[in-house]
């Protein structure tokens, strides 16, 4: 059975640009949330507790009709908000070469990149997730609705931004583009090139 993870930095650490009563309410509210109603829901499937999240989302199309959902939306803001945590980090800094590399392939260079997330982002309709994804050799930023991620689609999430309200209101309240542009201060390019090794392995 899935449980809350422990974040690696305290809730005020990404202070000023996430609050602290925000992270403790998304993190032990919200979180705990998807995490209590996917192990409610799995529950009366004891073959599958055995598998883990990604193993879930890869094969989402191949569970139980009465479940589908329920991993889609529950099980998805369990693996989306665990990435989420290991994302962030307190003084965020530069990708180092090898992501800087498949950005420039991509986007010609990190700034213009940061221009198409950004839109990407301020475009999503309603709640969801921008992510960063790594499919055949190539990045690709992609809006997904709600709680699903590009596992779901056989492909490799390398950073993700929740811009459910919830993840920056009481701060941000209506102005997304504050807090997104607040958010790149804070990425945890470690853990993305951790995300990129796994990929191209």
């Amino acid at each position: 059975m899935f449980q809350l993870p422990n974040l690696s930095y305290k809730y005020n650490a990404l202070e000023p640009y996430i609050d602290e009563q925000t992270m403790i309410i998304h993190h032990t509210k919200h979180h705990q949330a998807y995490v209590d109603k996917l192990n409610s829901a799995l529950s009366e499937y004891p073959d599958l507790q055995d598998k883990g999240i990604e193993q879930l989302l890869k094969a989402i199309d191949t569970l139980p009709e009465p479940l589908r959902e329920v991993v889609k939306n529950h099980g998805g803001g369990h693996y989306n908000h665990s990435h989420f945590w290991n994302s962030l980090k307190a003084g965020g800094f530069a990708p180092n070469k090898q992501m800087e590399r498949l950005i420039n392939e991509s986007y010609d260079s990190f700034e213009n990149f940061k221009k198409v997330f950004t839109d990407i982002a301020l475009s999503l309709f309603g709640s969801g997730w921008v992510w960063l994804e790594f499919d055949n050799g190539k990045i690709n930023v992609k809006k997904y609705i709600l709680q699903e991620n590009p596992l779901m689609e056989g492909k490799l999430p390398l950073l993700g931004l929740d811009v459910w309200e919830h993840a920056y209101y009481l701060k941000y309240q209506n102005k997304r583009a504050d807090y997104i542009n607040a958010w790149w201060n804070i990425i945890n390019w470690d853990f993305v090139e951790e995300n990129l090794a796994k990929a191209i392995m």
